[in-house]
Parts: C-alpha cells; structure tokens; sequence
C-alpha cells in the first residue's frame, strides 16, 4: 500500500461527496481511504456507505461523539497500512496526480514529507486566491514564526514511520494543530515540494480558521510549546484575508489594524492597496494587470483540474 489517507468529517455531506471524488479519482498510486466519521447527524452515514459499497478502497470508522479533528486524525493513522499517510479535510479538494507528484518529489529529494501548492475557492469552487508557496528551504525556519505552509491539514503527504516518529496531532488544539505538526515534522527533516497548485482550500462562514479566540490560544500554546515567537502581524493579516474571503469586510479591516499594530504595516497597507486595485479593476472592466503577470499561470493550471471534478464550475 502506497498511501493511506486520512478523512475527517462531522455533518458536511455535500461538501464530503466532491472531496471523496477528488480523492478517489487519485491516479497512480496505490490507496486507502479511511473516513472517521465525528458523530454525523446529517446523510453522513448513507453517503459513506454507499462510497464503501462501491469502492474496496473506503473503510469508515465512526465515533459516536464527537471528539475533535485531531483525535479523529489520530484515529485514522492509527488504523492506517500505507507507507504514507495524507489528511484531507472533508471540504477541500486534490488534483488527481497530488499524491503521486508529492511522493516522486519527496524519494527524489530523499525527503520523508512533502507539500504543494494551493489555491483558495469558495462553495461553487470559484477560485479567489492562488499563489506558489515558498520553498523548502524557507519553509524550515518560517514555520516556525506562522503556518508557511498553505491549504491547512490537507497539503502534507508524510512517509508513516516519520509520522510515528514525531508523534500524533496535539488534541489541544482545534485549528492550529496543522501548524504545530509542520513544525515537528520540520525537527525531522526538510520537505520536499511540487510547486504546482495541487490542492483547493475551501473558504466559507463554517471554516474553523475564523475562529479567532482559538486561533489566538492554539498561538500561544504553539509558542510555548516550542519555545518560539509567533508573528503576530502575519498572523493579523492572514486572519484578514480569510475575513475578506467570506464577505467579512469590517472584521477584516480589524485585523489589518492589528497588524499594523503588529509589526505588519507595510505589508497591511499592500494587502489593502492590492485589494483596492481588484475592485476598481472589476468596476471599470479592465484586466488586473498584477494578477495576469504574476498569478494568472497558477491560477489557470488549478482551473483546469477544478474543472475535471463534478460539480465545480471555477
């Protein structure tokens, strides 16, 4: 078994039936599917046994309470026979070549784990986001100060022994724990990546990144933790663009002021002129120049697997 991948999901069945075909259209690899269902209340369970009756590959584990996306992580890797092992959270979705992308890159470097690239895309998978992540190299200290690392818990491929070695997610944290993990794995050894947009993040109100009093909590436990200083101003702006994203226009412009308070003023003040440039491009009907230069190739290539997938129209 090449890799086995991790599922966790609690009430979000549309949202589940486009991720389990993203994912079960995977090419290239050998595979597992393992879905731990967090107490469902919806069509959960009729949807996961249809997948399972009709696909080897999907094995459903149930809890009978819900007890967060860690443990629910934990479980599964826990269950796990694949030489790897991915998560893949139940609203995102993959490119059907990721898994196998990420496991060429990661034997090529001599690498145990492995990211790509993202883009960002609401419900109808319109894609509002989208840029290549940094490389390798960075990613090892950055992570460290803010989550380098893009798309959340559904980006990494780790080899399963290196997984062992650095422990289970921390059951501490409900939406930071992606970001410790990264930072564990980075004590391990350095990444390999695919600097391709091989995975959409999907942004909508439920998304537990606007959970601010959290995110806040998870930070300063990660610091502990790991005796490090999280950048709190990129942290802000960050916070903002997920704000924005969901239509949240005035708790965004709060987070840029923190941001500016933080350290971050230049870059609050480029974020805020960037969007102001794309409004005023789409109110005059002319092409946003700095989007078309340096995005429009990454945003195109993540078009053209998003359009592959049932239900999504970018």
């Amino acid at each position: 078994m090449d890799v086995s991948v991790i599922v966790p999901t609690r009430n979000r069945s549309r949202l589940l039936t486009a991720t389990l075909g993203s994912l079960l259209r995977q090419r290239g690899v050998d595979l597992e599917v393992i879905v731990v269902d967090e107490a469902s209340t919806d069509d959960t369970p009729a949807i996961l046994a249809a997948a399972a009756g009709g696909d080897p590959r999907v094995r459903i584990i149930r809890h009978d309470t819900p007890l967060g996306v860690s443990a629910a992580r934990n479980r599964g890797a826990a269950e796990a026979s694949g030489e790897w092992v991915g998560f893949l959270d139940d609203d995102d979705l993959w490119a059907p070549d990721k898994l196998v992308r990420q496991l060429h890159a990661s034997k090529t470097a001599g690498c145990d784990w492995a990211y790509a690239g993202s883009v960002s895309i609401t419900d109808s998978c319109r894609i509002v986001h989208g840029e290549p992540p940094r490389p390798p190299e960075e990613i090892v200290s950055a992570v460290r100060r803010y989550n380098a690392i893009p798309g959340g818990g559904s980006n990494v491929v780790v080899r399963r022994t290196t997984f062992q070695r650095a422990g289970p997610f921390d059951t501490r944290l409900r939406n930071t724990e992606d970001w410790e993990m990264w930072i564990r794995l980075a004590k391990e050894g350095p990444p390999a990546w695919v600097c391709h947009p091989l995975m959409a993040y999907r942004v909508h109100p439920s998304n537990s990144s606007l959970d601010i009093a959290e995110i806040m909590r998870g930070t300063r436990l990660i610091e502990e933790l790991h005796g490090t200083g999280a950048d709190w101003g990129r942290l802000h702006r960050w916070l903002a663009e997920s704000y924005l994203r969901s239509g949240q226009r005035r708790a965004a412009l709060g987070q840029y002021a923190r941001a500016a308070v933080k350290g971050q003023a230049r870059g609050a003040a480029t974020d805020l002129a960037d969007i102001l440039r794309r409004r005023v491009a789409r109110a005059t009907g002319r092409a946003d120049t700095a989007t078309t230069v340096f995005t429009r190739p990454w945003i195109e290539e993540a078009s053209a697997w998003l359009r592959q997938l049932d239900g999504c129209i970018p």
